[in-house]
């Protein structure tokens, strides 16, 4: 079994996506609100992350929707970004990008189990 658990790997993406959303608003010449949406699903995983160790079933499901949405949604960024050749923005969102992506196959990977442990049960 794996060492990290759903909810250790969901934290660090939310703290990814808080310290690197915040710091791209903060040093961007023209701050958008926009820039701040990974802050915001940051903030929203991070508060669910107790419920996600106590495996509240309902929180989860939660939680891992909005990781799906929030890697959906660095796709444009990080096009914005390419397109514009900044390559910080690059790196912070592809950054972003990899923490989020972790994080969901970790969800993944733990629904399997919880599905494989009560069938097995």
């Amino acid at each position: 079994m794996n060492q990290y658990k759903p909810y250790q790997i969901s934290a660090i993406n939310a703290l990814s996506l808080i310290a690197l959303g915040s710091y791209g608003y903060i040093q961007s010449d023209s701050p958008s609100m926009t820039a701040l949406i990974p802050v915001i699903f940051g903030v929203l995983l991070l508060l669910m992350n107790s419920g996600i160790k106590s495996e509240n079933k309902l929180i989860a499901h939660i939680a891992v929707t909005l990781t799906l949405v929030m890697l959906f949604g660095l796709a444009m960024p990080l096009l914005g970004a390419i397109e514009r050749s900044d390559v910080y923005a690059i790196l912070r969102v592809s950054i972003m990008i990899l923490t989020t992506v972790v994080s969901m196959i970790f969800f993944v990977k733990s629904f399997i189990e919880a599905r494989k442990s009560k069938e097995a049960s």
